[in-house]
């Protein structure tokens, strides 16, 4: 899929707001019917929310596959961070006022090939590759955007990514998983309900 614009990022955004606020609200959000083309397209996406400012993570669930159209999923990721993210308490609405809107738009994942598993820090470029893990039939995904916050090495990247999916923090070692990557566009609030720019990783690592 083509990189979306700053105005589509932002239109995920607001949408994502808006399905939280009607959710909250007792009602079940719908696509709107004007919804730009391109946000049509199917694709992955995560919605993430955070707490302001301390910037806490408060939520985050989403789709890596592209299963369901953009917009819809946005609205369905949006809606589960609020309330299924089984690590906190439902959002109440006056929390809703307190906490930033953040959406990681995904790129299909392709899976890492490698013949050595300890090639693998090698394969990988935080601030840029998301992951995913998959082995034994469990799995554990990390947004690109984490690794970089939390200032991992590639080798504690692929650590944290084995624990997220309940394994043992070395099991990236023994060459029984299989390891994807993708890359996200991410667009996020500055303030609750305020300006929405994309977040430059790149930027964030300096």
């Amino acid at each position: 899929m083509d990189r979306l614009t700053l105005e589509e990022g932002a239109y995920l955004v607001r949408l994502a707001r808006r399905a939280i606020e009607i959710y909250l609200d007792g009602k079940v959000p719908k696509t709107p019917e004007n919804v730009p083309e391109r946000l049509k397209r199917k694709s992955g996406v995560f919605v993430t929310l955070t707490t302001y400012p301390e910037r806490e993570l408060r939520g985050c669930i989403g789709y890596p596959l592209p299963l369901y159209e953009l917009a819809e999923a946005t609205i369905m990721a949006a809606v589960a961070s609020a309330s299924q993210d089984p690590r906190f308490p439902p959002l109440s609405p006056e929390e809703l006022e307190k906490v930033l809107v953040e959406v990681s738009v995904l790129t299909p994942p392709e899976e890492i090939k490698y013949s050595d598993p300890k090639e693998l820090p090698k394969l990988i470029t935080v601030g840029v590759d998301g992951l995913i893990i998959e082995a034994g039939g469990v799995s554990g995904l990390l947004l690109p955007q984490v690794p970089v916050e939390y200032k991992w090495s590639p080798e504690e990247y692929l650590m944290h990514l084995c624990i997220k999916a309940g394994l043992p923090s070395t099991y990236w070692l023994t060459g029984r998983a299989k390891i994807y990557r993708f890359t996200a566009q991410i667009f996020e609030e500055e303030s609750p309900k305020g300006k929405i720019v994309e977040k430059n990783l790149s930027a964030c690592q300096s």
